[in-house]
């Protein structure tokens, strides 16, 4: 079986009624392939999405259909594919990366420095770096194809870009959207601190059924696609240690002449965060 659609880090593979997401082991950052692989990453970026998409099926219906590999073909039976593969519904997505701020850190810090917003989302003078936000904000972005950076809109162009494509549909999908990652993110945010995880900011994409309803998509609350801090020490004023690839993120600015290649010891430590995240989140070990 070949991919129909290969991402940054995920292979899909199309399987008649329905689609299989597989989650690689590559590690990308700056929207760059990175040159190593990351043993066991794409089996916790599988399981941790399992995890949370069957703790929020009460607010939205998941794409989800089985992360067990003898439900799949015979392909997906082996190794390789054990642990990593998700047999999903198939869906129109939509074209929208739905972002989700509890806190204020990274490109949102930087923006708020320069003119008090994030976005285009007015906040409260005299936050600091890393200070939770009243309430979550919401700020979407267009999705780009690999290589190129997706782009910050308002939830009004979020109206219009979805009009385009879904003449009629453009406020009601957008609503959705928006109500649906807040409300998403607070379930989410809230027992993640009973863990012992702040989770910052994260994204989510969605799609359509059959019928039109809205389905929450592709991955949940991995650290590829969120900041997760942890609670213990963390202090606004500064940037926080964190569970995802932030890490990476960070030695790869300490270092541009890396030509995107990873040190052995940075290997070890992402895995060893993404581990020690999935174990605080779900109260077990990982196991494929």
């Amino acid at each position: 079986m070949k991919p129909i659609k290969e991402g940054k880090v995920r292979e899909v593979y199309d399987n008649g009624d329905s689609i299989i997401m597989v989650a690689t082991d590559r590690i990308s950052a700056f929207d760059v392939i990175l040159k190593n692989k990351i043993v066991n990453k794409g089996a916790v970026l599988t399981q941790m999405s399992k995890f949370w998409f069957d703790l929020t099926k009460d607010i939205v219906p998941n794409h989800m259909l089985s992360t067990d590999v003898k439900d799949m073909p015979e392909f997906f039976q082996n190794e390789e594919y054990k642990g990593k593969s998700m047999m999903c519904k198939k869906l129109t997505m939509l074209p929208i990366e739905c972002i989700v701020r509890g806190y204020i850190t990274g490109s949102g810090w930087a923006s708020y420095k320069e003119n008090g917003t994030v976005c285009g989302i007015e906040l409260p003078a005299g936050l600091k770096e890393s200070d939770k936000l009243p309430e979550p904000i919401y700020t979407p972005s267009t999705k780009a194809e690999i290589g190129d950076h997706d782009e910050n809109i308002s939830f009004e162009r979020s109206i219009e870009v979805l009009e385009k494509e879904f003449p009629g549909h453009g406020l009601e999908y957008a609503t959705a959207l928006r109500d649906n990652t807040i409300a998403l993110y607070k379930k989410c945010a809230d027992y993640a601190l009973t863990k012992g995880i702040i989770i910052a900011d994260t994204k989510f994409e969605f799609g359509l059924d059959e019928a039109g309803n809205v389905v929450l998509a592709d991955e949940m609350l991995t650290p590829d696609s969120s900041r997760f801090w942890p609670l213990e020490g963390y202090e606004a004023g500064h940037g926080q240690p964190s569970f995802d690839k932030q890490f990476v993120r960070d030695w790869l600015k300490a270092n541009p002449e890396s030509d995107y290649l990873l040190p052995q010891d940075v290997i070890d430590k992402t895995i060893d965060k993404y581990l020690e995240a999935y174990k605080l989140l779900t109260g077990k070990e990982l196991s494929i």
